[in-house]
């Protein structure tokens, strides 16, 4: 979305970047219920991507066997994520992951922080 409706789209309306982050952030988590992330607001979980706006392009799609017992699943890389951060940790640089495992499973609406 970022790299042909931000950057590379030739005819139509391009979109803004600022609104294509929201699109992505914001508006995702809300869609899906939860209130403590999507923003970068003290008090909110914040997990980043780092990246490089120009080097950004999709890989090839092809399948890879990494669900449980075996399991198929469809993947398409992306290039030009320079590092993705969960909970100040550095999980993804350069396309390669790190082996820290920071983030933990959600269940269920999350409630929003409260405002002091």
């Amino acid at each position: 979305m970022l790299s042909y409706y931000v950057r590379d789209r030739q005819r139509g309306h391009r979109l803004k970047l600022e609104d294509v982050v929201k699109m992505q952030t914001h508006d995702t988590a809300r869609c899906v219920g939860l209130e403590d992330r999507g923003t970068l607001e003290v008090g909110m979980k914040a997990d980043l991507n780092l990246i490089d706006f120009d080097a950004l392009q999709l890989e090839a799609p092809h399948i890879i066997f990494d669900l449980p017992a075996g399991g198929r699943r469809m993947f398409q890389g992306a290039r030009g994520y320079v590092a993705t951060i969960v909970s100040g940790e550095i999980i993804m640089e350069n396309g390669h992951y790190t082996g820290a495992v920071p983030g933990k499973l959600i269940r269920g609406t999350q409630a929003a922080p409260i405002a002091a």
